[in-house]
């Protein structure tokens, strides 16, 4: 028989608490190997977002699932399905320049949410690589935003 203390531990470790927990350490792992490891999610690739924090004004990087759109990334701000946007989200939404990294390769970006016109073909793009964007929009009232990354 479990303990109550035990269960708790348990219900902590749901997959999508997994998916927070890796993507704390994946960005360092990410970073030192220039994206050889951690560098997919599933069939989706990833890149390391460094925003501005909006209250700490400090750096912060986040590693996030990313299509490309021509020239442009193209990034959903998910949370798993969460009641709450993403930190990096809100933080794009209080200055909207960031910096991201693919592979070994860093540039500036001016970031933008996707208008009503781009988001049904952008979503389509993102939840072609990843499937559970779709699973996390059914789980949330919020609408999941979608952002385009511009290359500065």
């Amino acid at each position: 028989m479990l303990s109550d203390r035990m269960l708790a531990r348990l219900t902590i470790l749901t997959p999508d608490a997994g998916v927070r927990l890796s993507g704390r350490s994946q960005s360092a792992v990410y970073r030192l190997t220039g994206g050889r490891l951690g560098g997919r999610f599933g069939r989706g690739p990833v890149l390391v977002l460094t925003t501005m924090g909006r209250r700490s004004k400090e750096p912060r990087s986040t590693v996030v699932l990313y299509g490309r759109d021509e020239d442009r990334l193209v990034v959903v701000g998910s949370n798993t399905g969460s009641e709450r946007p993403p930190a990096w989200a809100l933080n794009l939404l209080a200055n909207p320049e960031a910096e991201v990294q693919i592979g070994r390769t860093r540039m500036r970006v001016r970031v933008r949410e996707a208008d009503a016109s781009e988001q049904p073909r952008l979503w389509g793009l993102m939840s072609g690589q990843y499937h559970g964007f779709d699973i996390y929009r059914t789980r949330t009232a919020r609408d999941l935003k979608v952002f385009i990354l511009d290359p500065m």
